[in-house]
């Protein structure tokens, strides 16, 4: 019997970002990306949700490295996590590690990896496994589908693609080599990409985009043009430049990652834009509004992004006027949707006039749409299917599509985060779970509970209530208080009686507590809890959190 293979899924299964999967064979781990999730907008004061590392951390030492298929943050963001408990090394393009290396040179963790770049059509052997590196077509250059050679035959890995017949850069997918390997050995096991599993017809060529833009830039003669897209969309930014050179344009890049990401594009040879036409920050306002382009990020709305604070009119080098013209060149990432269109409203509020794919074509997905599904099934004809990287309505879509196109439906498992599935000579099946939960991070501090996001929602929502008391615990009497302090549960003008009710129930309550004979601190403070709440509850229909504070004094 050969050996078998295990596949264990900790993120993107199920949900837009966090993508990391695992393949063990002989013992030995190698990672498929390691990305981090944007926060939702309950996840109050998340800054970003990684996934849940505790299976590879029990088992650190067998980490032979990770192939990080492109260069997005949903892929490479988590590097920066993982690295602070785990060493190995990462493979990828010279882009996606350049893109990488950002998060993990600012973590101070570039002496716990080996940063190794590959290059389309090479093979790598990565401990027990043979990979190779099969170019792709994307929103982000070099970005690569991912060929495993196992004891149990080969897996393919689509990574995040379209198939774009006329991409900006030349580079198509190499859809010939896919197809040598499923005609000679055969696939497998194919996981692919359903973010748009549940779209018909296809995604169109990123070139489309230029041409739009090319029109709107000739409408917009004389304005200045403010563009929002992805840092890392290098082909996004070469068609922006290009339109703005036909127009006598100079183009200065806005954002930390922006100017970072132009100036590695450049240098790499995957970005051409001519030193004259470049300027920087400093030198916008020196040029009259028709002669420039300003590139910058924010697209989804992040708040720290250039083109939130231009909303805000709080960017150092510009303020948004009634001559200036912001496009929006991308689509809203689901769950970002309320943030874009506050960032719209405070740019229309200065006077801007505001274009977005809403309106005008003015961006085109990165990912295949259920006709583009259709063809990759029938090149790859694999022996197993799991769709991967989406919702799990999309990857529900992206198995009726496999059916549609002959598959059997018992040869098709739709799994998620968590969901641990071994590949043998008996085919492939789930046989356990790890631990897959949202793994939140705030700040410095990278494992925030659910239990404080729920605290958090509690004081959002119906704000707080502190309940402050002095007892001599030897003579068992409440000494002073209670001092009653709220945040965000009752206005202070209309409080006074209630206040002072609570404090007599919390007072009588306690008093009663110590004369029973209740001496400890803690045994106290959940007396007033349950006292506090249960007043708060009746008079106001509300559940704020109650903060009980025990002081004790001392003879």
């Amino acid at each position: 019997m050969a050996e078998p293979v295990h596949i264990t899924f900790l993120g993107g299964l199920g949900d837009i970002g966090r993508n990391c999967a695992v393949l063990e064979q002989e013992g030995a781990l190698l990672l498929i990306d390691c990305g981090i999730m944007f926060p939702d907008n309950d996840m109050l004061g998340v800054d970003v949700v990684l996934p849940d590392f505790t299976f590879l951390l029990e088992r650190a030492d067998d980490i032979v490295g990770c192939v990080a298929t492109h260069g997005h943050e949903d892929h490479v963001g988590g590097f920066s996590y993982l690295l602070r408990e785990a060493t190995f090394p990462v493979f990828g393009s010279e882009l996606t590690l350049g893109l990488a290396r950002g998060r993990i040179e600012e973590a101070g963790l570039l002496k716990r990896t080996e940063l190794t770049p590959v290059a389309d059509g090479e093979t790598w052997t990565i401990g027990p496994f043979d990979v190779e590196f099969i170019p792709t077509t994307h929103s982000v250059p070099e970005a690569f589908a991912t060929a495993y050679h196992t004891a149990q035959g080969t897996i393919l890995h689509s990574g995040d693609f379209k198939i774009d017949l006329s991409p900006v850069d030349g580079r198509l997918t190499d859809l010939a080599h896919i197809g040598a390997l499923a005609d000679t050995d055969g696939i497998r096991l194919l996981l692919a990409d359903s973010t748009n599993a549940d779209q018909p017809g296809h995604a169109r060529s990123e070139s489309s985009v230029g041409e739009v833009l090319y029109n709107l830039l000739h409408h917009e003669e004389g304005r200045r043009v403010i563009v929002a897209c992805f840092a890392s969309h290098i082909h996004r930014i070469q068609q922006l430049a290009d339109a703005a050179g036909a127009f006598g344009r100079v183009v200065a890049p806005l954002g930390r990652s922006m100017r970072r990401n132009v100036t590695m594009a450049r240098e790499l040879g995957l970005l051409h834009i001519p030193d004259s036409a470049l300027i920087s920050s400093d030198d916008i306002t020196d040029h009259d509004p028709g002669d420039v382009m300003v590139i910058c990020t924010g697209s989804q709305g992040e708040p720290m992004s250039a083109l939130a604070q231009l909303s805000t009119g709080d960017n150092r080098w510009l303020k948004v006027t009634d001559s200036d013209t912001v496009i929006l060149s991308s689509h809203p990432i689901p769950g970002n949707e309320h943030a874009v269109t506050r960032v719209i409203d405070n740019l229309m509020r200065s006077g801007a006039d505001v274009v977005h794919s809403g309106i005008s074509d003015v961006h085109a997905t990165g990912h295949a749409k259920r006709e583009e599904l259709k063809l990759y099934q029938s090149i790859v004809q694999p022996e197993w299917f799991v769709p991967v990287h989406g919702e799990y309505h999309h990857m529900v879509a992206h198995a009726r599509i496999a059916e549609s196109m002959g598959m059997s439906e018992d040869r098709i498992i739709v799994a998620e985060d968590g969901d641990r599935l071994v590949l043998d000579d008996d085919g492939l099946r789930k046989v356990g779970r790890v631990p897959s939960e949202y793994v939140y991070v705030h700040g410095t501090v990278g494992d925030v509970s659910s239990g404080v996001l729920a605290d958090r929602q509690v004081l959002s929502q119906e704000g707080l209530v502190s309940v402050i008391v002095c007892v001599d615990l030897s003579r068992g009497r409440l000494v002073a208080g209670p001092e009653i302090a709220t945040r965000g549960w009752v206005p202070p003008e209309e409080s006074a009686d209630l206040l002072a009710d609570l404090a007599g129930r919390v007072a009588d309550t306690l008093t009663q507590a110590l004369a029973d004979g209740t001496r400890e601190r803690p045994a106290l403070a959940k007396v007033i809890r349950r006292a506090a709440g249960g007043f708060v509850a009746d008079r106001t229909r509300r559940r704020p959190m109650i903060v009980p504070v025990v002081l004790e004094t001392r003879a």
